[in-house]
């Protein structure tokens, strides 16, 4: 249970002000049809983190404990540093709309989120908690907390959030769960 509440709540606060929320908002404006995006938003996440779980927990097989500890530890502490540096939306992300509603949303989705802090943050939180389906669990459901407000409320929401004070929590999350890790907590929790 632990590893899907950390993995909900860590990626829900990252994906506050990330790419793909900016993806999401993006493809709500233009598109004005919020159940097509949201749907390819879970499949597009649900496909991703998958994938980045899997990664995630082939690497705990490889690595002895001690040396998993540190990498983890520091990929933790990484993604707090990484959390602080906002995101911007590229072109790119949104040139699939002759594909309709739904592939437009789901390639794009899937595209932006490769090699994203929240895919990142998959692999380290699988490789951590050993727990492939509770890690995919949690960080789909922390995307989908963090992108359906954004699909069905847009504008209304976006300029009163503290984008600063979201991603300084994430980032405290973050080092904290670091730390936690170089100094040995959750020993048992990885292979």
């Amino acid at each position: 249970m632990e590893a899907f509440l950390i993995s909900t709540g860590i990626v829900a606060l990252a994906e506050i002000g990330d790419k793909t929320q900016l993806l999401a908002f993006v493809l709500a404006a233009k598109f004005r049809r919020p159940v097509p995006i949201v749907a390819a938003i879970f499949v597009a996440t649900l496909a991703n983190h998958a994938f980045a779980a899997a990664i995630g927990t082939w690497i705990t097989s490889l690595l002895g404990p001690d040396v998993l500890r540190w990498v983890l530890g520091a990929s933790f502490i990484a993604m707090a540093v990484w959390t602080l540096v906002p995101d911007k939306l590229d072109e790119e992300d949104t040139k699939f709309a002759r594909y309709g509603v739904f592939m437009t949303t789901l390639i794009a989705f899937f595209m932006a989120e490769m090699g994203d802090k929240t895919q990142v943050a998959t692999v380290a939180l699988a490789a951590r908690y050993h727990s492939l389906l509770a890690v995919v669990a949690g960080t789909t459901l922390g995307m989908m907390l963090a992108n359906v407000p954004a699909v069905y409320l847009g504008d209304r929401i976006a300029h009163r959030i503290s984008l600063k004070l979201v991603h300084g929590v994430a980032a405290v999350i973050f080092a904290v769960l670091g730390v936690a890790t170089l100094l040995g907590a959750g020993a048992g929790l990885t292979r």
